[in-house]
């Protein structure tokens, strides 16, 4: 077991009060399905190739999602404590993942096994909210920084970005933090200064 500041009950606790309530049964379901795993930094949660068979919720750390194309990492998505990670189209097809999940600090997730959660949502209405909901998240998630790659200016992206997330703004390495709103480093201070001047 890890020695954890956290835990798998509280873990759950806070699964059940972000996403549905439920009962102590219900709690105790989820809690024995919870796994409590510990990355050291720069070490990798998913691998290309592997296939994705958890969601995992952050508890500490900082992780990035990333995939190749032309031989350059692209950053699809970064992600702080109390945040659900996952490669998506892994876990539901249960094909090798196309995408990298790489710890950026040492890192403490609890993974929730997806044929586990399928299995105990089966049992209780509210592990079936808990499951739809945190899927919803993901969906929009998506959505949110698809319209915003389409719709936004450089320096609108990166202000949101500081607004919505403002922990992975002062953690995240700049390359990363450039390459997830797609442009370059160069870009990027230029938008920073600009915003440090307007505000």
């Amino acid at each position: 077991m890890l020695n954890l500041s956290l835990t798998p009950r509280d873990v759950a606790r806070e699964l059940a009060r972000r996403y549905s309530t439920m009962t102590h049964e219900e709690l105790d379901m989820l809690e024995g399905i919870l796994v409590p795993m510990k990355f050291a930094k720069g070490e990798k949660i998913l691998n290309e190739g592997e296939v994705c068979r958890n969601i995992y919720w952050i508890v500490k750390g900082l992780v990035r999602q990333y995939y190749y194309k032309n031989k350059k990492e692209l950053t699809e998505y970064m992600a702080t404590e109390n945040t659900i990670c996952m490669s998506i189209e892994s876990l539901f097809r249960e094909t090798p993942s196309m995408q990298m999940i790489q710890a950026l600090e040492p890192t403490v997730v609890f993974a929730i096994p997806m044929h586990d959660l399928e299995a105990v949502s089966m049992k209780s209405v509210n592990i079936q909210m808990l499951y739809r909901k945190i899927l919803e998240e993901s969906l929009i998630i998506s959505q949110q920084r698809a319209d915003m790659l389409r719709f936004e200016s450089a320096q609108d992206r990166y202000q949101k970005l500081v607004k919505t997330s403002p922990q992975l703004v002062l953690r995240a390495p700049l390359v990363y933090i450039a390459n997830y709103l797609q442009m370059t480093p160069e870009t990027l201070s230029r938008v920073r200064t600009a915003v440090l001047m307007n505000s």
